[in-house]
């Protein structure tokens, strides 16, 4: 595995991309020096060995080259795909980093986005992070990359946060969960309603809705699965 854009700079990354006909529309980072919670087992490579991560520029030590390397690939969204809350200091640190992001991001032509999971939903002190990055965080600086199937599993209505934060969405991560909310499934074979959610894309802001998947067994398969229900049911 390698860092960064795949081993390239943004503008090598962004040229294969468009030889290849693909959009690059956001780009991951992460927000703060990125730890392994205690017990993760890592995914094995083709020899059966856990691979080996490689070292990863974060918002907090790295902001200014971060930004500027996403802003050189010409795309518009740059993604904190996850940042510590597990403290209530933990959380006004995340509010701080994320602000000064949003204004270099700003100031580079980039829009801030924070990408969530469940628990970014879980009472810290006496608040959920994820609605103290809302409040705290002006909204011109941070929107948010909403994934769907996380907001489902902590019990969030995703429509309850768009009528709450009109405009605030332009992104989705669009996946599904088993009826036990353990199993990630293809878009259209669990519990989500997308049907209800995606009636409110115009109230969420939503620019680009992204198909994900983690760690399938079958990329292409989920990809062509998800693919076909959304544009049978809901893309029409």
């Amino acid at each position: 595995m390698q860092g960064g854009f795949y081993g390239k700079t943004a503008r090598e990354f962004a040229a294969m991309l468009q030889e290849l006909d693909l959009k690059w529309r956001a780009h991951h980072v992460i927000g703060a020096p990125f730890k392994l919670p205690p017990g993760t087992k890592l995914p094995t490579d083709d020899k059966g060995n856990p691979i080996k991560l490689p070292p990863m520029k974060n918002l907090k030590e790295n902001m200014s080259e971060l930004v500027d390397g996403v802003a050189e690939g010409g795309i518009k969204y740059l993604v904190c795909a996850n940042i510590p809350t597990n403290t209530p200091e933990e959380v006004a640190d995340a509010v701080s980093i994320l602000t000064r992001t949003g204004e270099l991001c700003k100031k580079a032509g980039l829009q801030l986005v924070y990408h969530n999971h469940d628990w970014e939903f879980k009472t810290v002190g006496e608040s959920k992070p994820y609605d103290v990055f809302l409040s705290q965080v002006p909204a011109d600086l941070l929107k948010m990359e909403l994934d769907l199937a996380w907001a489902v599993k902590a019990g969030v209505d995703p429509v309850a946060l768009f009528e709450q934060n009109p405009g605030r969405f332009p992104l989705w991560h669009v996946k599904d969960l088993d009826k036990d909310m353990a199993t990630i499934k293809p878009v259209g074979e669990g519990i989500v309603d997308f049907k209800r959610i995606f009636k409110h894309a115009k109230k969420a802001g939503l620019k680009y809705p992204f198909i994900e998947h983690d760690m399938p067994a079958d990329p292409f398969d989920s990809l062509a699965r998800s693919k076909v229900y959304l544009k049978k049911n809901i893309l029409k």
